[in-house]
């Protein structure tokens, strides 16, 4: 029930992914009554479509605080415990990020060795795809934190990227050792002591985020915040400078007819469509918060993401990672605090 346009662009998403995914079965959690007339026009989801009923919803702008108690009975919350007590393998919403952030963390709790969890994404690059995290769900981070962070991204860009060895890359002021904040640099110094099994590129600078420098960028909220939030700005400041140019006269627009087809690929290779889906990593459970905007094909690519953690066995793949480097990281944190 929630995003600018639900239920229809949810229920329409869903219909999508149900042809991209044939096993997988929905759990619709919501109004019965507004649900049901337009799965009318969906005969195919119908049949693989289950529901918990509630005609309570979280509002847009309600706080995350005000939601968490009060919001015990939303489709949000009613949602998120599906997952916690296995009911269903992950939860999507289009819905108030705060408060999916907050409970979630509340219904789901973080994995033995999270501290906080890390809201993540990936974009296009100059060489293929990449994840970054964290995107603001921690303003504030340690070095632990950092640390925890850039364990989940690798696993991240395993098991839904398909990468075989991600490399990854903490972002600095400045690619030199000697660059940046203590937290940073003991971050650094932590991720060095993994050894070679963990692919540590070392800092990278903002132009190495659409370099493709790294295949795991990881960065405290506030910074990846608003590094994300400034490469959307630039991609659409371009868009609209590409468009105004080919409107700009009558042999302009000839050249437009003449790159259709060549534009049409870049379009399709930079759709934010494509990219939608952000994932709170270091929960319990899978909780995936697709765009308040979200389109029908935006949602579906949310759910897409959903499904790939989910038979990837993603929650499981980070607890043996953590295991994997507890001890080395421990010591390391000790020794730079």
């Amino acid at each position: 029930m929630g995003g600018d346009h639900a239920p229809r662009c949810v229920l329409k998403g869903a219909n999508i992914a149900r042809r991209r995914w044939p096993e997988v079965c929905f759990l619709l959690v919501g109004d019965k009554a507004k649900l049901k007339p337009i799965l009318k026009r969906m005969p195919r989801l119908r049949k693989v479509c289950d529901y918990i009923h509630t005609d309570a919803a979280i509002a847009a702008d309600e706080k995350p605080a005000v939601a968490l108690r009060s919001g015990r009975e939303s489709s949000m919350r009613l949602a998120i415990d599906a997952v916690r007590d296995g009911k269903a393998e992950g939860v999507v919403s289009a819905g108030n990020t705060g408060a999916l952030m907050a409970m979630s963390k509340f219904s789901l709790k973080t994995i033995l060795g999270i501290d906080r969890p890390a809201m993540a994404s990936f974009f296009p690059t100059l060489r293929g795809e990449s994840v970054m995290l964290d995107l603001g769900a921690n303003i504030q981070c340690s070095s632990t934190n950092l640390v925890q962070f850039a364990v989940m991204g690798e696993v991240f860009a395993r098991s839904v990227l398909g990468s075989l060895k991600p490399s990854v890359g903490l972002l600095n002021v400045g690619s030199e050792d000697l660059k940046g904040n203590d937290t940073v640099r003991d971050a650094a110094s932590v991720l060095k002591e993994f050894g070679p099994d963990f692919n540590f590129h070392g800092f990278i600078e903002g132009t190495d985020i659409a370099e493709g420098t790294v295949d795991v960028v990881v960065a405290d909220g506030f910074s990846g915040n608003i590094s994300i939030k400034t490469a959307e700005g630039t991609a659409k400041l371009y868009t609209r400078f590409l468009r105004d140019a080919f409107r700009s006269s009558l042999l302009a627009g000839v050249g437009y007819l003449l790159a259709r087809r060549a534009l049409k690929k870049l379009r399709t290779r930079v759709d934010p469509r494509r990219y939608n889906g952000a994932m709170f990593l270091g929960l319990r459970g899978i909780s995936v918060k697709a765009h308040g905007g979200s389109d029908a094909l935006a949602f579906a690519t949310a759910i897409g993401v959903a499904v790939d953690m989910a038979k990837n066995g993603f929650v499981d793949q980070i607890k043996a990672e953590l295991e994997r480097y507890q001890d080395p990281g421990q010591r390391a944190v000790r020794a730079a605090s």
